[in-house]
């Protein structure tokens, strides 16, 4: 793992287009006023065609980068379970969803530049390298100028590079990490996080380090060019707010990497 390059410019991201039919899920416009990236869920584990124009709309309105974000099939459990997919199913079912995102951005005037698994098929891909090489196989297949934005310091970090994609290395600004550098597992205490200063001065630290910073506070050296906030997750806007503006004020350029 490479020490951050620039640590004084950083793209923030954020999940969205997560909601379904009449079901809504997190502020989208308000949080698409903050990012510079927004990740659009493609109707697998959320989203559906109304969802995801608006969407793309919106961002292009205000400038913000916009990815395919594709997940397991699984609208019941928003995408956070393994399903035994072998790893064929897996690279078909993103470029699936990859083709439904560049379609509807195309009508929408808009252009997906990027690709991030969601939820269980995401996490997978920190150290499952059949999960892995699937989507890095469904990305090259379908777009291969497509950049596939990844856990920093993950399996699909490397395994990415060695076919060929250009690769942005993201952390997550309200998740706890291991010592392994891997995301503390959301049913354990304080795998999320959410008081807004702690969260900001953490991203802060770990953009000026060029490392993740642990839950016993070891720095893990990464290179980081992406920090995601949940749209999700209670006081997203506040928080999402706080990061930009503490980076911001620190010198740090919060610009998209696309």
């Amino acid at each position: 793992m490479n020490a951050q390059s620039n640590p004084l410019e950083v793209d923030l991201n954020s999940d969205m287009g997560e909601g379904f039919g009449a079901y809504r899920m997190g502020d989208d416009e308000a949080i698409l006023d903050i990012v510079t990236s927004a990740n659009v869920a493609c109707g697998m584990h959320a989203g559906d065609p109304e969802i995801m124009v608006k969407t793309f709309k919106l961002a292009k309105e205000r400038g913000v980068a916009i990815g395919a974000h594709p997940g397991f099939p699984d609208l019941w459990g928003f995408g956070r379970r393994i399903i035994p997919y072998t790893p064929g199913e897996i690279e078909r079912l993103v470029a699936y969803q990859i083709g439904a995102a560049e379609a509807l951005a195309k009508y929408a005037g808009h252009r997906i530049t990027y690709v991030k698994a969601h939820g269980a098929l995401g996490n997978l891909t920190q150290a499952d390298a059949e999960v892995a090489a699937a989507i890095a196989r469904a990305i090259n297949a379908v777009n291969p100028e497509l950049i596939c934005m990844t856990f920093a310091g993950s399996v699909m970090e490397r395994i990415s590079g060695e076919l060929g994609l250009q690769v942005r290395r993201e952390v997550f600004a309200d998740r706890a990490y291991d010592e392994d550098g891997h995301l503390v597992h959301r049913k354990t205490p304080g795998a999320v996080l959410h008081d807004t200063d702690q969260v900001a001065s953490r991203m802060l630290r770990m953009i000026q380090a060029g490392a993740i910073e642990t839950i016993s506070g070891r720095m893990l050296p990464v290179q980081i060019d992406t920090i995601c906030v949940h749209s999700d997750t209670p006081g997203a806007i506040e928080m999402a707010a706080k990061v930009r503006r503490t980076l911001e004020q620190a010198g740090v350029n919060v610009k998209s990497f696309s």
